[in-house]
């Protein structure tokens, strides 16, 4: 059975692409989309998603302070970032924050396996 994903990331072209990985390849349900991290929390609190796929820098409030929002209303939330950041400048962010991963965002296998695995 697919996950209920929220898709977070501030580019319209991004989330259709992703959403296009997620829901075609991946037979995951995308319940909402969010184009920062103020829409995120919100959206967060209303649709309680199995997964949420967040970028990090955005307008109004970027990825990692979403994150750790999120995480503080309910540790249990599953937190994926995506990302053609440097991961070695944000890995150490990402994990200690909690989240499940860091994976590039053009990289659809790999996050068709982190989200599957």
């Amino acid at each position: 059975m697919g996950k209920r994903i929220l898709i977070v990331d501030d580019s319209s072209m991004m989330r259709k692409m992703i959403t296009k990985v997620l829901s075609v390849r991946g037979g995951h349900t995308i319940v909402g989309e969010a184009k920062n991290g103020v829409e995120a929390l919100e959206l967060y609190k209303t649709l309680k998603p199995d997964l949420i796929t967040m970028d990090i820098t955005m307008g109004e409030m970027d990825g990692l302070s979403a994150a750790r929002e999120i995480l503080n209303y309910d540790s249990d939330a599953h937190i994926l970032f995506l990302s053609n950041l440097d991961k070695d400048k944000y890995g150490d962010d990402v994990q200690s924050i909690g989240a499940v991963g860091f994976v590039n965002k053009h990289k659809s296998q790999d996050i068709l396996d982190v989200i599957n695995g």
